[in-house]
């Protein structure tokens, strides 16, 4: 073998050697710097990850911080209102206390009075009985019954002197508190009353579309009223129909489809039903509206959806032309204002006088008076139970359980009697006065009797040979009581009894 051949290979296996160890060298070193790249890019990463970690957590922190303030600062405002209220029933009960404390000193007066005036009985039956011991000619028997007579008269004039002055007393700080309380309560509710009749009356274009109404055979008619539960009345009136139902929604529906049918032109069977069966599905949403607006006016919340479209029906309703909707809307507010001022339950008794007529929605098939029904209806959809005897016992037919029922009671009669708010036939008010001044004038004494202020009053004459002053009062009381059990009247009636004496002589 050459020998200069070896050496170049060797040489080259040399050369070969170093320099893939120099490029292996490189390799390691260039993959080391890469791992350690990438090491720091993990350290930067995990670094910043690390700080965006930290600052979530401070930031949740200072969330859960400032929630928690808010809420202990929520929960400090309701125990500050709470002891507000307390602090609030608490100076009510003070003021009762004190008002009773007055009453009782009154009371106390009163009874020394009539202490003194009995210590003054006796001394004059006293010195009664030693006049008629020096009288021999009468027995002692007579004396004690003359002397008996004339003590009891005195008694009963001094008994009727302090009756007077002590109901004059009542009277007068009763109705000056009372006329404060409806007339701030009046004040305060304004609302406008919708007077409705039993019959509706449609326009029409012309006297022919009668004839298009009525159809052939009578077959439209027929149907029309069928389909609605409605009298249609087409009479000799000009360009006009007469819708006629007792239940004014039926009559609404009724109406409605009628206006429908004559804008449309097409009125047979088919159609009518169809007209009326979407009627029919529109009053049902107007209803529910109405019933929702109410107790949003009235302040009621959380009422169940049967209630309040049993309350929307109302809109449809009236009692002596006096929109039954409006009344109960009208009635939540009072009864909210005298509750409010007589320190009762404010809810209860809103919530009562809006539902206290419920039952006059009900169906006029269904027995029973519009208390009970109300009533019935309102506990079987949840409502509670001092607002059920609310609604039950508004027309004393059962016990008034509570301030709240007697409230509802008067925001009902402010609403019904308070002048404009209801009406009249002329044939039931000439009724009603002629029954007031037949009462009046079957009690024995009474000269005369007139009905005064639209049946609100009564003024009777009395003959005052028969009829003395205590006698009067009296009299006054027991018309009044006869009035009230043998009478349907909305309000109250004033019995005035009048008692004169003349004198007559004559100049000769």
């Amino acid at each position: 073998m050459n020998p200069p051949f070896i050496l170049v290979s060797s040489l080259a296996l040399v050369l070969g050697v170093a320099i893939g160890f120099f490029i292996k060298n490189y390799l390691v070193a260039r993959e080391v710097d890469k791992k350690q790249t990438a090491a720091k890019q993990i350290l930067n990463e995990a670094e910043r990850k690390s700080t965006e970690i930290v600052k979530d957590s401070q930031n949740r922190a200072i969330e859960i911080i400032q929630a928690a303030e808010k809420d202990a600062l929520k929960r400090r405002q309701e125990i500050t209102r709470f002891e507000e209220r307390l602090q609030s029933r608490s100076d009510q009960l003070d003021r009762r206390a004190e008002k009773l404390e007055d009453r009782e000193h009154a009371i106390s007066q009163r009874q020394s009075a009539l202490d003194k005036k009995s210590n003054k009985v006796e001394e004059m039956f006293n010195q009664v009985s030693e006049e008629l011991e020096k009288i021999s000619q009468m027995t002692q028997a007579e004396a004690r019954e003359l002397l008996l007579e004339r003590v009891e008269q005195e008694a009963r004039n001094d008994m009727s002197r302090i009756v007077r002055e002590i109901e004059a007393e009542a009277r007068e700080q009763g109705e000056r508190k009372a006329r404060k309380l409806i007339a701030d309560a009046i004040q305060r509710v304004a609302s406008d009353h919708v007077e409705e009749v039993t019959s509706s009356t449609v326009p029409l274009p012309s006297d022919d579309m009668k004839g298009r109404i009525i159809g052939r055979n009578g077959r439209n008619i027929r149907a029309f009223e069928k389909s609605a539960g409605v009298d249609v009345i087409v009479d000799d009136t000009p360009e006009a129909v007469t819708i006629s139902c007792f239940d004014s929604v039926r009559r609404e529906v009724a109406k409605n489809a009628m206006q429908k049918l004559v804008l449309d032109g097409r009125i047979h069977p088919a159609h009518i039903e169809k007209i009326i069966e979407k009627e029919q599905e529109e009053i049902d949403k107007v209803i529910m509206e109405a019933g929702e607006q109410a107790a949003y006016d009235a302040g009621v919340p959380g009422l169940h959806t049967d209630i309040l479209k049993m309350l929307g029906r109302l809109k449809f309703r009236t009692s002596y032309g006096q929109n039954q909707l409006a009344h109960a809307v009208e009635s939540a507010q009072l009864a909210a204002v005298l509750a409010s001022e007589m320190g009762a339950d404010v809810e209860i008794a809103k919530a009562g006088a809006l539902l206290h007529d419920l039952g006059k929605a009900m169906d006029h098939n269904v027995e029973g008076t519009h208390a009970q029904l109300g009533a019935e209806f309102a506990e079987r959809h949840g409502v509670g139970p001092k607002i059920v005897n609310a609604i039950a016992s508004h027309h004393h037919e059962i016990e008034q359980q509570s301030v709240e029922a007697i409230i509802v009671e008067a925001a009902d009669a402010i609403s019904g009697a308070r002048p404009g708010a209801r009406r009249e036939s002329l044939e039931q008010y000439l009724k009603r006065v002629r029954a007031l001044e037949d009462v009046a004038n079957s009690y024995d004494g009474v000269k005369s009797s007139y009905a005064l202020q639209a049946g609100r009053e009564v003024r009777i004459f009395v003959r005052p040979n028969q009829v003395d002053d205590l006698a009067a009062s009296r009299l006054a009381r027991d018309i009044a009581k006869t009035i009230e059990e043998t009478m349907q009247y909305p309000g109250k009636i004033k019995v005035t009894v009048i008692r004169e004496t003349r004198t007559v002589d004559y100049a000769k």
